[in-house]
């Protein structure tokens, strides 16, 4: 084979590449856009968002995991409530929340055209933002 062919053969399949990256891109900004356009989830005061997708799977981001309690992630959230005991009705009612926001966006994804499955992953990023955050919110 040619020196010629061979570089066609090459940037053929570069660009086939490409494309598919672009594709999984656009299908990642499509899935984050329709959880941005549900009222309920765009305005809780974590955004739950698609990192990726895998075949048919979307990974999406959560504040909780099997390591991570809600109590956590709420303190996250709302720093103000971290003095509450676990049997308060504020308590509760945002664990509640957090729930049924969390459910709302995964079912929301689950709606979107070739999506039957979603898998959560701790949003360790978030809570590094938001630990630097306060840090520099006690410095001041």
């Amino acid at each position: 084979m040619s020196d010629r062919k061979q570089f066609i053969i090459v940037m053929l399949v570069a660009a086939l590449f490409v494309s598919w990256l672009g594709w999984r891109g656009f299908e990642v900004i499509s899935l984050n856009y329709a959880l941005a356009e549900d009222e309920t989830v765009a305005n809780y005061p974590y955004q739950h968002r698609v990192v990726r997708v895998e075949g048919n799977t979307a990974i999406m981001t959560s504040l909780r995991s099997f390591e991570t309690p809600t109590r956590e992630a709420l303190n996250a959230i709302f720093p103000s409530m971290g003095n509450l005991a676990d049997t308060s009705r504020e308590w509760q009612r945002a664990e509640r929340e957090l729930a049924q926001v969390q459910a709302r966006a995964g079912d929301i994804i689950l709606e979107q055209a070739g999506i039957d499955r979603i898998r959560w992953e701790l949003d360790e990023n978030w809570y590094h933002l938001s630990e630097m955050k306060t840090r520099q919110s006690a410095r001041r």
